[in-house]
């Protein structure tokens, strides 16, 4: 069941629920009327909420998305916190510094990075190149004051040889096994990218490269941040402990195991 027309109108239309029943008697511009209609087309067809009307909300901001990139999850929010409240301690050091979001999709964690945070500079990898580019479009969207520079290539390619460490490597990497896909609701199996929700036989290819490489690129102190999955967290201490990470599992808002925040050990 989809939701209710009115809070289609106000997603195509840039206002809220409440304004769009407070106007609905109001003339309608023939182009929202047509990207609504379309909109409830798509709905029908079991497009997810977020690709029909074209926008989702994350944090304080309203991106576009679509079927280029994975829809963002409330969860995600969460990871955005640990590394503001990292940021800030660091700051308050005399810090700024870098910040890498790697599997940025459509930029949701580097540009939330970008607007709250006080960093110098966010990079943002994506090794899609279609994600890639719905990526750049929400940066000329938000258009931070903190610069937000996307790359593409697998992982941590991009940001080897550059000369550049890093504050932070934020991640919310695939982490799903083919069964935990094939077993995922249609709503997002047959719509959202796969190369954004599997990892391998075990589902911690990602994860497992990121421990094994980020700490190349870290400055001293600095951060890695992963989203993970609930099931795993027992695994993914165990890969910190085997790339000599010292890690810590937070939380999510339901009190599930999702955040591994990881320093390299001395």
């Amino acid at each position: 069941m989809y939701k209710a027309a009115h809070e289609v109108w106000a997603a195509v239309s840039g206002t809220t629920p409440g304004e769009a029943w407070l106007r609905c008697d109001e003339p309608k511009a023939p182009e929202l009327v047509s990207r609504f209609e379309d909109a409830l087309a798509q709905l029908a067809r079991g497009v997810p909420f977020a690709y029909a009307v074209g926008t989702v909300g994350f944090r304080t901001l309203q991106l576009a998305i679509d079927a280029r990139a994975l829809i963002p999850r409330p969860e995600t929010e969460g990871l955005v916190d640990l590394v503001l409240e990292h940021g800030k301690r660091e700051t308050r050091n005399g810090k700024r510094g870098l910040v890498a979001d790697i599997g940025t999709g459509c930029g949701c964690i580097a540009l939330s990075l970008a607007v709250e945070g006080q960093f110098e500079k966010v990079v943002a990898v994506e090794q899609s190149a279609a994600a890639a580019a719905l990526a750049r479009e929400n940066v000329a969207r938000i258009s931070p004051v903190t610069p937000v520079k996307v790359r593409e290539g697998n992982l941590l390619a991009p940001l080897v040889d550059t000369g550049e460490r890093y504050h932070a490597v934020v991640s919310n990497p695939p982490y799903l096994t083919e069964r935990e896909y094939a077993d995922l609701d249609p709503s997002v199996s047959e719509f959202e990218p796969r190369d954004a929700l599997v990892s391998g036989a075990d589902g911690l290819a990602a994860t497992r490269a990121l421990f094994a490489e980020a700490g190349a690129l870290l400055e001293p102190g600095g951060l890695l941040a992963l989203e993970i999955d609930e099931r795993r967290a027992d695994a993914v201490r165990a890969l910190a402990r085997e790339y000599q990470w010292a890690v810590e599992i937070h939380y999510d808002l339901f009190g599930r195991p999702r955040y591994a925040l990881s320093t390299q050990e001395d």
